[in-house]
Formats: structure tokens, C-alpha cells, sequence
């Protein structure tokens, strides 16, 4: 037996499964049918552990035989060009896990706190419905009834001084599926409830089941806020009927900003919000025609807010000049492996915005972890609820207590 070529087999495997994960990652930032995506995931649950089966089976102890002193030169083509691909997987796992490592948090983030609150303590059950993947839960160490209440204090260096201490609350991707019951949500509403923001938002994916819409009106329809509350939907509400989700939202007081922008006075100045849930639902919002349109004074700029699902529109949101970009879809990875970091992230980066906060002039971007899932699994990877303050950069304004 050759352990040097075994090694090298297990690398190739781990670049194999490398290959796999960035094809889901990047067909799931697609406008596909949910169907056939399930198909591309049980394509990639039967190759990834399969593979390396294979390789030890076909190069390693027939065909060219390679564990027991075969040749190179002999592996057919067709696996040497796989091979190949697989080389470079293991240079694009290598290149995740180094990002992963050293990423700092942005120059903007002036502080975060954050405190934890164990639903599933405080109920004294947990909250478990009768929706699917319910096993999961049981996997030692899921933290997905522990939600993260987080207060990030950011400077924007375009933040009217008139708006000094401005406050959102972000909320992302509930996944109203049944898995997890009805008072997990409810005490969420309850924590965001808490929070006393100026404008809260919602970026999208709430329902995996039409008929949870029933649940709205004792979750995010209990909140509100001076400035409003906006919402945009994301993939999973496209997969049902997003028409009736928006309307039972707006039937709540929530403002629908989908391929629009919503214009809000404060402080005598304007809040220019827009949504956008392309590729699966509508456009991309027009600022520009809302920024023309809105301000009787030219000389005074509008601050530029984007909800948007996925944070696949950075290039495009720093185009259209948005100062804040808030977004969801990725949950952090769900899983955050140590040292790799998280490893499925639905977006053509792959996991370079699974989740956090990213800064690239003149965007600021604010990636959600969401609260929920279609699965209920949690490692590494607690389910947030968002409180951001912004802080102008004025002398003596940047202050984040």
C-alpha cells in the first residue's frame, strides 16, 4: 500500500467535495425551482462521500493501481482532467479557510454587545412543532433556540449629524416552516419588541408553508416602530405564493419596498429605502429617479438604505451609491466549522458574506444570520436579532455608549 498516494487521494477527496459545495452554493443564488435543487443537493449527498470510494476503487486498486505501485501515466483522461479540477479544489478550501482566519471586522464597527437568551430555557420545553427535519434538532451541541440579541454601534461617514444615534432593527429569514413552533417566534417578536429602533426591516424569506401565514399577525405584526416598518421577501417566499405573503404582511402596517423606494422624512432630512429580491421576485429599485423626486433642496443628499435578500448586489448597491446595505438568505453558514468557518452559504461568493458586517467604500453591508431555517440546525452559529445604531462622523459624535 502506497500512504503517500493515499494521502494525496484524500486531498483530491477533499477537493472533490470542495467542487461540490461551491456548485450548490452558487445554484442556490439562482432563480431555480425548488425541485430541481433538491435534486442538485442529493447529487452532491451521493458524490461527496462516494468519491473517494470511487477514486480508491477505480485508480487505486484497478485500473492503473495506483496504491500498489501502478503508474500515472496510466489514469485514463477523463480522471485526469476531474483530478485536475480537484487540485484546485483543495487551493479554493485552502484559500476559505485563510479568509476565515484573518478577517477582521470593519474600521465602521465602532462596538457590538451582545446577549443570549435560551427560548427553549425560558419556555421550560422546547419548542418543537410538527414540521420536517425535527431530528435535527436533537444534534448535540445545536444552538438554534439560542437567539443572539446584538447591538452594533457603526460610523457612516455620510450620516446626516441630524441623525446622530439613528437606530434599525434587522430581521431576516423566520422560515415559518412548523419545525420549530409558534412561541419561539412569538418571544422572538417580544425581544425585538424591546429594542425601541427608529425603523425596523425584515430582508426576506418568512414562510416555507403558505398556510403559517396565520402566524404573522402574533409575530412581526406586533411590531412597530417612529419610522416604519419595511419589508422586502426572499427565494423561499417565491416558492410559494409571495403576492399573499406581502399583502398579509402589509395588512400588519408593513411597508413593502420590492423593486421600489420608500421615501421617509426625519430630522428634516430623507431616508431614501429601497428592496430588491431579484433574482427571484421583481427589480432592482431606482434610486435615482427617487432621489430626484423627493428632495425640494439638491444641495441636501439623501442617506441611501438597500434591503435586499441576497448579498450578491454589493457591486450593484455600491453603484447606485447605497450607504447601508442590509441583507440575509446565507444564516451565517448554519454551521461554522473551527478553523474552516462556515461551508454552505447560498451566494454566488460563496461564504465570503455568509453573515457579519463588510465594508467596501461606500457601501457598508449588514449580512443577517437569521432567525430560522428550513433545517433546524444551528452549530457555531447562533440565530440573530439585530439592533444597529448608526453614528455620524463628527467630532465628538462617534461616541457608542
Amino acid at each position: 500500500m502506497d500512504w503517500t498516494r493515499l494521502l494525496l487521494f484524500a486531498l483530491l477527496s477533499a477537493g472533490n467535495a470542495e467542487l461540490m459545495v461551491v456548485l450548490v452554493n452558487r445554484l442556490h443564488a439562482l432563480p431555480i425551482p425548488c425541485r430541481t435543487l433538491r435534486h442538485v443537493r442529493h447529487l452532491h449527498d451521493l458524490l461527496i462521500p462516494g468519491f473517494p470510494l470511487l477514486l480508491v476503487w477505480c485508480l487505486g486498486f484497478r485500473g492503473p493501481q495506483l496504491l500498489v505501485g501502478g503508474n500515472w501515466s496510466d489514469v485514463p483522461l477523463g480522471w485526469t482532467v476531474y483530478l485536475a479540477l480537484c487540485a484546485l479544489g483543495v487551493l479554493s478550501l485552502l484559500s476559505s479557510v485563510i479568509r476565515h482566519l484573518f478577517r477582521r471586522a470593519p474600521a465602521t464597527l465602532l462596538s457590538n454587545h451582545t446577549r443570549l437568551v435560551d427560548v427553549a430555557d425560558e419556555l421550560g420545553t422546547p419548542p418543537i412543532g410538527d414540521g420536517p427535519f425535527r431530528w435535527l434538532i436533537r444534534v448535540p451541541g445545536n444552538q438554534v433556540f439560542e437567539i443572539s440579541v446584538a447591538t452594533k454601534h457603526l460610523t457612516l461617514p455620510r450620516l446626516p449629524r441630524e441623525w446622530n444615534g439613528l437606530s434599525i432593527l434587522h430581521l431576516s429569514d423566520w422560515h415559518f416552516i412548523g419545525t420549530i413552533d409558534k412561541p419561539f417566534f412569538e418571544r422572538a417578536s417580544e425581544l425585538a419588541s424591546e429594542q425601541n429602533v427608529d425603523l425596523i426591516v425584515f430582508t426576506g424569506d418568512l414562510l416555507d408553508e403558505q398556510d403559517l401565514a396565520a402566524w404573522i399577525p402574533g409575530t412581526l405584526g406586533s411590531l412597530s416602530a417612529p419610522l416604519g416598518c419595511c419589508f422586502i421577501l426572499g427565494n423561499h417566499d417565491w416558492y410559494l405564493d409571495p403576492r399573499a405573503i406581502s399583502a398579509a404582511l402589509q395588512q400588519q402596517g408593513w411597508v413593502d419596498v420590492m423593486g421600489r423606494v420608500a421615501s421617509i422624512n426625519h430630522r428634516g432630512r430623507r431616508l431614501l429605502v429601497g428592496g430588491t429580491a431579484a433574482p427571484w421576485i421583481g427589480d432592482h429599485p431606482d434610486f435615482s429617479a427617487a432621489a430626484r423626486d423627493a428632495h425640494s433642496n439638491p444641495a441636501l443628499r439623501d442617506f441611501r438604505l438597500l434591503l435586499s435578500h441576497t448579498p450578491d448586489h454589493l457591486r450593484w448597491a455600491q453603484s447606485e451609491d447605497v450607504d447601508l446595505m442590509l441583507a440575509g438568505h446565507n444564516h451565517g453558514g448554519q454551521v461554522v466549522l473551527p478553523l474552516i468557518g462556515p461551508v454552505y452559504s447560498p451566494s454566488l461568493t460563496g461564504c465570503r458574506f455568509a453573515g457579519g458586517l463588510f465594508e467596501d467604500s461606500p457601501t457598508v453591508l449588514h449580512v443577517s444570520r437569521g432567525l430560522s431555517g428550513r433545517h433546524p440546525l444551528r452549530i457555531n452559529c447562533r440565530p440573530e436579532i439585530t439592533k444597529i445604531v448608526l453614528h455620524s462622523p463628527e467630532p465628538g459624535s462617534n461616541s457608542a455608549g
